[in-house]
């Protein structure tokens, strides 16, 4: 019996050494750098793929490709003395699109990159601060009959404090979702910054999803998200502590909401957008909701900007045209460009550090 237990040990322990997986073998990819910012202004990006026929980058930055090492490291530069900004971007590796494995800072679309000279402190930067906290929360829609989710910055000790704070809602442009805020646009250090500044004053900020209808996002605001914040965070619930900002799709949605609520907010702010300049059946029946809708308005707006980033904004030539139907009720706007900001995230940032320092006041 004893013969037989050491045979049956000597057994068992040979299945379990055979059944032990290999170790993979690591490669250059397992301790790659993906992204470098180098002092001159440019970048430097990298991806592992020993057994492509070519590699290039793609997405907001254009870059060269240099080559690729022995150990398979494709390598692309891109032009030095860039304008400072978060980019997103890709890598197409052999005709197909692929996102970088390597970077930690992946949004629900696209990885992101600050392509800054090092030792850079720009108001958009992370900074040795007391943060605030990004909370990921979902809410039902009346309006969709689905569950749908929001990003919300609340500011540094609102958890331990009581104070009911203002609201602001931020809404992203087309093609984007409620990451877009926090990811590309780096909403989260800019408010963190201006707060450590005593630049703003402190407020709870709402970052929806804004990807449905224009209208259907209009009334899932008013029916749904509002009551939910106003519900779940301590804030106030009346029109005096409410904002509302938007760019492109998301000022589409803005302008459609204050004529739908035209009591519900006292800040307002529309970024490079506005009715379509070659729709008059658009503007005519716009205008007669704006007629409708005014006096309300002239009673409750504190603030009211339109912005654009210049000619090269898409949506300049659409900024006038729109402010023209709101003054011609009496309801006069500011006005803010970015002379060749574009159609860009790089301009809507500077504008929500701008306005954002305007609010509750």
């Amino acid at each position: 019996m004893k013969y037989f237990l050491c045979a049956l040990m000597l057994v068992a322990g040979t299945m379990y050494a055979t059944a032990q997986p290999q170790r993979r073998q690591l490669t250059p990819g397992d301790t790659l750098t993906s992204f470098t910012a180098n002092p001159d202004g440019s970048g430097t990006f990298r991806f592992y793929a020993p057994n492509a026929k070519y590699v290039q980058l793609g997405g907001e930055i254009e870059g060269k490709t240099v080559g690729k090492s022995a150990d398979g490291v494709w390598t692309m530069v891109t032009a030095p003395n860039a304008r400072p900004d978060v980019y997103r971007y890709f890598f197409i590796v052999d005709g197909a699109k692929v996102y970088d494995p390597k970077n930690p800072i992946m949004a629900d679309f696209h990885p992101t990159v600050d392509v800054v000279r090092p030792g850079s402190d720009l108001f958009w930067q992370k900074r040795d601060v007391p943060h605030g906290m990004v909370t990921i929360a979902h809410y039902k829609s009346n309006a969709t009959k689905t569950e749908r989710r929001v990003h919300v910055w609340t500011p540094p000790g609102y958890f331990t404090g009581n104070e009911k704070l203002p609201v602001l809602y931020l809404l992203h442009g087309g093609g984007d979702n409620d990451t877009y805020w926090t990811e590309s646009g780096k909403a989260g250090w800019i408010l963190d910054n201006l707060f450590a500044e005593g630049k703003i004053t402190p407020m709870v900020v709402v970052m929806p999803d804004g990807g449905i209808p224009v209208e259907t996002f209009a009334q899932d605001l008013g029916e749904s998200i509002i009551p939910y914040v106003e519900s779940n965070f301590r804030v106030y619930n009346d029109t005096p502590h409410r904002a509302i900002a938007g760019l492109s799709m998301g000022g589409m949605e803005t302008l459609e909401t204050i004529v739908r609520y035209p009591g519900k907010f006292s800040y307002v702010i529309i970024m490079s957008s506005g009715l379509f300049a070659n729709t008059p059946e658009a503007f005519a029946k716009y205008e007669k909701r704006v007629e409708e809708a005014a006096p309300t308005m002239k009673k409750n707006f504190k603030y009211f900007l339109f912005t654009d980033g210049g000619p090269t904004d898409m949506a300049t030539r659409n900024t006038q045209p729109t402010r023209a139907i709101f003054a011609k009720y009496g309801i006069n706007s500011d006005y803010s460009q970015i002379a060749d900001g574009g159609h860009t995230m790089y301009v809507w940032r500077y504008d929500l550090h701008s306005f954002a320092q305007k609010l509750f006041r």
